[in-house]
Parts: C-alpha cells; structure tokens; sequence
C-alpha cells in the first residue's frame, strides 16, 4: 500500500455537509501480471465502506474489483454542524480494516 495518506474533508455549506475523501489504495483486479515474473497479482480491493455521523451510518457502499486505484468518494449530507465527526470505516477483500475521521469545519 502507499505511504501517502488518506484524506477525508467535511465541509459545511449552505443546507448541507459536502464530505470528500481520497483512499490510498492499490485496488487490484487480479487479471494484472508482474512486469518481470509474469506471475498473476492476486485480487486486493476494498470490499464494503461505511460512513458515520452521529452514531449512525449515513452511507454504505458495496465495492468489487473494478473500482480503479486511490479511489476518490464526494457525497453531501442533509445535517450537520460544525464541530461534529465523520467516520469513514472499510474492510478489504483479505479481511482487514482501516478507518480515518475528520470533524466538520
């Protein structure tokens, strides 16, 4: 995985909270091959993510293998207020999670 970091903004707006966020991933297909043994790189994706505010989850998503690398999600939600935290949460294909927060500016 990338050393970079993963971003996550939550901004509130007019009526609405816009979130965006960027995951340093290398979502792999499994139908890639390695440039010098020519062997198959497995499948590594991100498999479900979830987004939570105020305790509840707000947006879940559902993703396969076809997602392309460093996926970037922008949504908006309905309520708000600064101060207030996000919580994205996801778990890959091999089992593993990851999660990352931001409060509402």
């Amino acid at each position: 995985m990338s050393t970079q970091k993963h971003k996550l903004l939550a901004r509130k707006k007019s009526g609405y909270v816009q979130v965006r966020m960027l995951l340093r991933h290398p979502m792999e297909t499994g139908n890639r091959r390695d440039k010098v043994t020519e062997v198959k790189i497995p499948r590594f994706f991100i498999r479900e993510l979830t987004c939570e505010h105020r305790g509840v989850v707000v947006l879940s998503c559902h993703w396969g293998w076809g997602v392309s690398r460093n996926p970037y999600l922008s949504f908006r939600l309905l309520s708000g207020e600064a101060g207030e935290v996000i919580t994205i949460t996801w778990t890959d294909n091999l089992g593993k999670s990851n999660m990352i927060t931001t409060t509402i500016k």
